[in-house]
């Protein structure tokens, strides 16, 4: 494959890339990738695919779910690779979403080194494990680890 090729084969987007090729054919299926076919049948991706492979990695890396990552890229216009400065729009767009992470993940080990650390491992009376679902009227989900509180 020559330098002038506008096309990589699947292999060697996994070796340029670090990503396996069965996690390239994932993010195909989820339509975050998209690939052609050689004479012969065989997947390749425009060269363009290398730098969104980095942006899919890179979001992954920062907590961004399959769907948020595709989302993103679909608000590119022609569904162009993300250049520097689209990194830095979206960037700043998931800034509050990952303040909110940051958030829960601290009121998870703030409250976890308490409930493990009590030894009573009694799911009747840990507050974490909601006795008698009384903040089922809140919503789904682990209330109290979500923020909620048992008085509220």
């Amino acid at each position: 494959m020559s330098s002038a090729d506008p096309w990589v084969a699947i292999g060697e987007l996994a070796r340029r890339s670090g990503v396996a090729a069965s996690a390239l054919r994932f993010y195909e299926v989820a339509g975050l990738l998209v690939s052609g076919r050689s004479g012969a049948g065989r997947r390749r991706y425009a060269r363009s695919a290398l730098r969104r492979v980095a942006f899919i990695r890179a979001a992954q890396a920062v907590g961004l779910s399959l769907e948020e990552i595709r989302t993103a890229l679909a608000s590119l216009p022609d569904g162009r690779t993300p250049t520097p400065a689209d990194w830095q729009q979206l960037s700043r767009g998931w800034k509050p979403l990952l303040d909110e992470r940051i958030a829960a993940l601290t009121r998870l080990r703030d409250q976890l080194g308490s409930c493990i650390g009590c030894g009573c491992l009694s799911l009747s009376k840990c507050a974490l494990y909601n006795p008698d679902d009384r903040a089922a009227s809140r919503g789904a989900g682990p209330r109290y680890l979500m923020g909620d509180k048992p008085g509220d």
